[in-house]
């Protein structure tokens, strides 16, 4: 009776050990085969590539996989760190946003807009 418990017992634990790979492909794939979610984004372009110290322009451009109504902001590099500027506003009824800004720093200025999980790509204004 003892070998026969020793036999199944080896039995199945070689069984779990042969199945394992199997399991874990099958648990792979569909986690593979679940939908991609999408990506927030967020475009960004000035009406000016260079301009007087506190003269306005605008920074405008489209967001896509991100509600209507969210919240972007106006950033800065600042050194080596994005600083958020007092320039935000609610996305429009078609996904659009169009800020003013007035900028005193000279020299060239690396800008870009975030909001609801997306970053916009760098736009680069010269201040005289």
């Amino acid at each position: 009776m003892l070998r026969f418990s020793r036999a199944c017992a080896t039995g199945l634990t070689a069984l779990t050990l042969l199945t394992a790979p199997v399991a874990q492909a099958v648990a792979a794939d569909s986690v593979a085969m679940a939908p991609a979610v999408a990506r927030p984004a967020i475009t960004a372009k000035a009406t000016v590539s260079a301009i007087n110290a506190w003269q306005q322009f605008r920074i405008y451009g489209t967001t896509k996989d991100i509600k209507v109504g969210t919240r972007v902001t106006l950033q800065q590099m600042q050194g080596k760190r994005w600083v958020s500027l007092p320039a935000s506003m609610n996305t429009n009824h078609d996904a659009t946003y169009n800020l003013r800004v007035k900028l005193g720093i000279k020299g060239l200025n690396n800008l870009r807009i975030v909001g609801g999980g997306g970053i916009s790509n760098v736009v680069k204004v010269t201040i005289r």
